[in-house]
């Protein structure tokens, strides 16, 4: 599988919410095996720029799922997806 998962991330958020959602995605790509990176937007503008250009929002926060630079989404769709088990059409594996 050649496919690239990228989760954007930001290591310095107050909110807790984005916190709890970035966790969850990370565990949850984690135990299903399932190779992802994780770019930290809090380190570069040029990342939040990228980021935001892929979701296709200039005010889009993290975490944002990207699968070889296609857009899948966000913590909302993600755990949809996740609940009705179409994680792997969601992240655009099969």
């Amino acid at each position: 599988m050649s496919q690239k998962i990228t989760l954007y991330y930001s290591t310095i958020s107050s909110n807790q919410q984005i916190k709890k959602a970035q966790q969850k995605i990370s565990m949850v790509l984690e135990s299903k095996g399932i190779n992802f990176e994780i770019v930290d937007i809090a380190a570069s503008a040029e990342d939040k720029d990228k980021m935001r250009e892929l979701v296709g929002d200039p005010t889009a926060l993290p975490p944002q799922i990207v699968n070889d630079g296609v857009y899948c989404g966000d913590f909302s769709a993600f755990e949809t997806a996740v609940e009705d088990e179409q994680l792997e059409t969601f992240l655009k594996l099969q």
